[in-house]
């Protein structure tokens, strides 16, 4: 019996050849609309659906292949006679092979001119009933969704005459991933236009972006996927210049230093980080400047970090940080000089290029946190804050220059682990004491990284300090301003240890927990 196929897609590469193979092995071919036209175009015979099922095409496209005659021939089980016969009598011819991709939903919805009824008429009905139907029956049935498939098929058609059940069984599976992302994407579009905001199922879709050597640690097997609607200022979507490939940890620390880096837009900004936290945040009038105040803030730990830049890397910054050790630099663009400075000598350095205008569009997606059993969903930490909305809870008020220090350590103590203290100038962070167990001890690590520079400086913690014995170190170090959320039931206690020691302190009223 002759052996049919079913042949319908919008991504047509490679098809014409793949369907010339198959008519050279003596199989019949099913085809349609705009495919159908570019087989006959080559000179591939081909049967129009409408042959099959006796019935037009109508409704603008939406009803052709949802029909008995085609869902009969992919879904009849060989090894049931109840099933031939049923096809039999009812004149169903049966389909061995379908190849079939979709109608570009994901491309139409990322179009800046999309409309609704545009959207909604770009989502394919007939494709993945068809392969549904045909990676159910894989038992007997070909489903190929992917062009980069055809070879496999072909050679073991060429090899056997048919498909092997391993394959046919892979191939369904793939077909079943790539339905359920489509409807993904489909139910988020939906959901989004109706402003759900808690809906009762949560549906993902990401595709693979890279295969990992390893994890956090080589004995954790990892991958790195990517948005199926892609950020473009996100680390998945950056542009590699030079260096090695990224691995697991790069990524997690790449991606914390450009979260850091969106809240420091009006200036020449540059971040140094390390294992999840900055270890330096300079501001200057130039990036070059910024680069100072950055690297000096601690010199150290910078070693082996991840430097972010907001602004074009010049020659003059590049020939600052070509002797060191950095595993990163990120910028939104590198001049011709820098590049070519940067990747002297430096084959395994990381250079990666983003958008940096493309930034405040990052921040609305969600935010996922695996945990054991579940998953946990959050908002980003963007809220707006304002020093105008800050209350001065202390006898002395800040001078300028305490403000525009405080303002400056708010903005970076948001991205310290928790429990968080950083302790800077209006320019520069000076010492940062992240994830300790308690509070006064991550005040220590800070002050012993900023001792000796402390003249002017400021603290900042991330959460409310819950005993005055804090305000005590503090105040034992020199420091003269404090911003900090509030919110303790001994806050007074804090308050009037810092009237005590002639220290200004600072509400802010919003607190920025980092775990």
């Amino acid at each position: 019996m002759t052996k049919r196929a079913l042949i319908s897609v919008s991504d047509k590469a490679g098809i014409i050849e793949f369907a010339q193979e198959l008519v050279h092995l003596g199989w019949e071919i099913i085809s349609t609309g705009g495919t159908k036209t570019a087989l006959d175009n080559a000179g591939v015979v081909t049967i129009a659906i409408d042959d099959v099922t006796g019935f037009p095409e109508m409704m603008d496209g939406r009803v052709k292949t949802l029909h008995p005659k085609i869902h009969g021939g992919l879904l009849a089980r060989r090894d049931l006679d109840s099933h031939l016969e049923a096809a039999a009598s009812h004149e169903i011819g049966l389909i061995d092979l379908v190849v079939v991709n979709l109608y570009p939903f994901k491309e139409t919805i990322l179009r800046s001119d999309v409309t609704y009824d545009l959207a909604v008429e770009n989502i394919d009905i007939g494709g993945p009933s068809m392969l549904r139907s045909a990676a159910k029956n894989h038992a007997s049935v070909t489903v190929v969704v992917d062009p980069a498939d055809y070879a496999v098929v072909l050679d073991e058609l060429k090899a056997g005459g048919e498909t092997t059940y391993p394959t046919r069984q892979r191939l369904a599976a793939k077909v079943f991933r790539h339905t359920a992302a489509y409807d993904a994407l489909i139910a988020d579009y939906f959901t989004k236009q109706v402003g759900e905001s808690k809906p009762e199922k949560l549906t993902l879709t990401y595709d693979l972006n890279q295969s990992m050597r390893y994890g956090e640690n080589p004995q954790q097997d990892a991958d790195f996927y990517q948005n199926a609607l892609p950020t473009d200022y996100s680390i998945a979507s950056a542009k590699q210049l030079n260096g090695k490939e990224l691995s697991f940890n790069n990524i997690r620390d790449a991606d914390a230093a450009i979260r850091i880096i969106r809240d420091f837009k009006d200036q020449p900004t540059v971040v140094a980080l390390k294992h999840m936290n900055p270890c330096g945040i300079g501001q200057g009038e130039t990036i070059e400047q910024a680069w100072d105040y950055a690297y000096d803030a601690d010199p150290v730990s910078i070693f082996g970090g991840i430097v972010v830049l907001n602004r074009e890397v010049d020659a003059a910054t590049a020939e600052k940080m070509h002797p060191i050790f950095l595993e990163i630099i990120i910028a939104p663009s590198y001049s011709a000089e820098a590049l070519a400075i940067l990747t002297n000598k430096k084959k395994n350095l990381r250079l990666l290029e983003l958008p940096f205008d493309a930034q405040n569009a990052s921040e609305i997606e969600a935010e996922y946190t695996g945990v054991v059993g579940g998953m946990l969903v959050q908002n980003q930490d963007v809220i707006k804050e304002s020093p105008a909305d800050w209350k001065v809870v202390t006898d002395r008020q800040p001078i300028e220059q305490e403000m525009t220090a405080l303002a400056f350590a708010w903005k970076a103590i948001k991205y310290v682990k928790s429990n968080g203290i950083l302790i800077s100038n209006d320019h520069q962070t000076l010492g940062v004491g992240p994830g300790q167990t308690n509070r006064v001890a991550s005040v220590r690590i800070a002050i012993e990284q900023a001792k000796d520079r402390l003249s002017g400086a400021v603290l900042a913690s991330d959460a409310f300090f819950p005993f005055a014995d804090n305000i005590e170190e503090i105040a034992a170090a020199g420091i003269k301003a404090i911003i900090q959320p509030g919110g303790s039931v001994r806050d007074q206690d804090s308050i009037d240890a810092a009237n005590k020691h002639g220290i200004t302190m600072v509400f802010t009223g919003v607190r920025h927990f980092r775990h």
